[in-house]
């Protein structure tokens, strides 16, 4: 999740709860993974929570037994697509990655409406991408688009010269500075975020479907400060946290208590693409891989 919306929670549970400190530590989902799992190999507990967007982090720290067992309260009425059926990570959000372009270099009538439409000679130069990599969400984009076409995709959309930066929020900001004018990927609600600022950036939501990129949080098994994480972990599922991801950014979650923006499309009248956690794992290495050789980094 992006740092000002992270700190911007833990502040609140610092006021809220005066005396229990909170030190975020904010990267793309795959380095946040690396780290920690790096510290478990050498004998180093520092995490209590860990939360990306990479659902297949969880069912790999889950299947090395590396997660504690614990349900916040009230996720019982989240959608099963949100919840650990064991009871080991729940999801506290969920993104989109969406197309967007910058309406001062790009009309709206010509704007891409689809995935293929990237595809167009007339982009070359003009796309940036993020990175699967680095980002979690990006890897979910790239496995939800590889179910509805193939690698044979990726490959046309690299013959359009596309500018990469490793965040699926940096993707946003070159739209919105002009760097590039059309953005293949990048987390939905940056570019809205980025739109209620004032900034140039239009979103786009292809009808052929829109990667859904449930994000979990879970208690490192080990946690230093164990009975800290579940007061923080209980704090991020009420309804009060959850709605204000909902106002302040337009995130969605699984509450179904939630309201959202009157300017934003709601869940249901968008065709989400799911995707599996388990694939996600299995196919990790694949995607990394096979994208740095069609991208070329």
């Amino acid at each position: 999740m992006d740092l000002p919306t992270s700190s911007k929670l833990a502040q609140i549970f610092k006021t809220q709860y005066g005396g229990i400190d909170v030190e975020v530590h904010r990267s793309g989902s795959q380095r946040v993974l690396t780290r920690f799992m790096q510290e478990i190999s050498a004998g180093i507990k520092n995490a209590d929570v860990i939360h990306t967007s990479d659902g297949g982090h969880f069912v790999l720290l889950k299947s090395k037994g590396l997660l504690m067992k614990y349900t916040p309260g009230g996720v019982e009425r989240f959608p099963a697509s949100f919840k650990d059926s064991e009871g080991f990570h729940y999801s506290m959000r969920a993104t989109l990655s969406t197309i967007a372009y910058n309406p001062r270099l790009v009309a709206d009538r010509d704007a891409p409406n689809t995935w293929k439409d990237l595809l167009d000679p007339k982009w070359r130069g003009k796309i940036v991408t993020a990175h699967p990599g680095y980002s979690g969400i990006i890897m979910t984009h790239v496995l939800a688009l590889l179910q509805l076409y193939d690698w044979d995709y990726f490959k046309e959309l690299a013959k359009n010269k596309l500018h990469l930066v490793q965040s699926a929020d940096d993707t946003a900001s070159v739209v919105a500075s002009g760097e590039r004018s059309v953005a293949a990927n990048g987390t939905e609600y940056i570019f809205y975020k980025s739109f209620k600022e004032g900034n140039p950036v239009r979103v786009v939501y292809p009808k052929e479907g829109i990667p859904l990129v449930i994000s979990p949080t879970a208690i490192a098994k080990d946690a230093p400060r164990p009975n800290a994480a579940k007061l923080f972990t209980d704090f991020l599922f009420t309804r009060e946290v959850q709605q204000l991801l909902a106002d302040s950014l337009g995130i969605y979650t699984g509450h179904p208590e939630v309201t959202y923006p009157k300017d934003k499309p709601q869940m249901k009248d968008l065709k989400a693409l799911n995707v599996d956690a388990l694939d996600l794992e299995k196919r990790n290495a694949e995607i990394k891989k096979r994208f740095a050789e069609i991208f070329g980094a």
